[in-house]
């Protein structure tokens, strides 16, 4: 047994004749771990002592209880050094960055980083002293976070860096680079796009949005009421964020088509100068609604057919097109309700089928009608995949162009 230790552990030696100390390393995964093992006379594993590295102490600090077990049962050295190495081997592998465990110089250099830093602008680190919270504020007041997550070997190799951006987070890094300046650095990245939060916190703050429910620094999309059932999608660009942004009018179609109209035939009235907020206030010819002036349970209308307005992350955003309807519906609604109806029928991507809402006030109506001339409501459906989404008022060229071919053929 002894000759058995020393071939699978030969840096793990004795330091006396009678044996009963050890001192040496012993390799796991290409590594080496420092070790001296204490035994008592009578050289019994039970009152053997162990001393380990900081390395080694550090990867073993949650399997104290099974060291301490496998000390007690094991009935050699040999043994006891087999299964040591074993419960090394699954430490560093449920924790990879375990294998580069930070030297004691990295504790010390980072404190001091710290303090350059300023204790002020600390959110918060953790236990292993490799991810930090640092508090920023941008030159409107506006507070903001960067987590750092560091590398055992810092400040030689780059940290990774995220924050609540709507654009990616670059940070130049070199071996010479500090905390403080990568803190600088990320107040530069804020003042940015000062003019994109701006924009969208004159949105929030003086109409109705929609959606995103809580918006995040990072979110570029409003979807903002313009009425009852009627709104409009924003998508502004972090980069240009006074530019004409992506719009997109959500609602029925006799509510939709003149706002699109107008969209189209103002479009050159867009004056960068101005507020993205005023912007569209001149080309739509209209007036948003705000909290000064409307309640935002006015524009919470609830879904045709759960009856509820919020179903997970999604709002009713599918509008009945007939002028005197006009009920909204989940899309995921919608398409359980028109898969499961049986006069529904489908046409390549498209479903057709009858408006819950309106079959119920006025009466059931057949699928061979025209809409608007008291027909049923009609609805397309589209897929990627398994996954199926419905497009209603707000449908593309090419889908309306289906559509249309589609109720010829009925």
């Amino acid at each position: 047994m002894e000759s058995l230790l020393l071939r699978d552990n030969p840096l793990l030696l004795p330091l006396n004749k009678k044996k009963t100390v050890y001192d040496g390393f012993i390799t796991v995964q290409e590594r080496d771990f420092r070790i001296r093992i204490l035994l008592p006379p009578d050289l019994q594993l039970k009152r053997a002592r162990l001393h380990c590295c900081w390395q080694l102490k550090h990867l073993l600090r949650d399997y104290e209880h099974i060291v301490k077990q496998r000390l007690q049962q094991s009935v050699d050295l040999g043994g006891f050094i087999l299964e040591l190495k074993t419960v090394l081997e699954v430490a560093l592998n449920r924790c990879p960055e375990g294998r580069s465990v930070p030297p004691p110089r990295y504790y010390s250099l980072l404190i001091s980083e710290m303090e350059t830093v300023g204790w002020d602008k600390m959110l918060s680190i953790d236990m292993d002293f490799q991810t930090l919270k640092l508090r920023a504020e941008d030159s409107s007041g506006r507070q903001h976070t960067l987590t750092v997550k560091l590398k055992s070997k810092h400040p030689a190799e780059a940290p990774d860096c995220s924050a609540d951006l709507p654009v990616p987070l670059t940070i130049t890094w070199t071996p010479q680079s500090s905390l403080e300046q990568l803190h600088s650095q990320f107040l530069l990245v804020l003042e940015s796009l000062t003019d994109f939060w701006d924009v969208l916190d004159e949105i929030d703050g003086k109409t109705w949005v929609l959606e995103p429910e809580k918006p995040s620094r990072s979110d570029t999309m409003r979807r903002i009421a313009i009425g009852n059932n009627v709104s409009i999608k924003v998508e502004v660009d972090p980069r240009h964020p006074k530019m004409l942004p992506e719009c997109c009018l959500l609602g029925a179609d006799h509510v939709v088509t003149p706002l699109r109209n107008k969209l189209n035939a103002n479009m050159h009235m867009w004056n960068p100068d101005s507020s993205v907020l005023n912007n569209l206030r001149d080309v739509l010819e209209i007036e948003f609604p705000s909290p000064a002036t409307h309640e935002k349970s006015s524009f919470n209308v609830e879904c045709g057919i759960c009856y509820s307005y919020r179903l997970e992350d999604a709002i009713p955003d599918q509008v009945c097109n007939d002028p005197r309807c006009g009920q909204p519906f989940h899309q995921a609604c919608l398409y359980e309700w028109l898969r499961a109806l049986p006069s529904s029928r489908q046409s390549f991507n498209l479903v057709f089928g009858e408006c819950p809402y309106c079959s119920k006030v006025r009466g059931r109506r057949q699928l061979t009608q025209r809409p608007g001339l008291s027909a049923a409501c009609i609805f397309s459906s589209y897929s990627y995949g398994s996954i199926h989404h419905l497009a209603l008022s707000s449908q593309s060229a090419v889908t309306r162009s289906l559509i249309a071919r589609t109720e010829s053929e009925f």
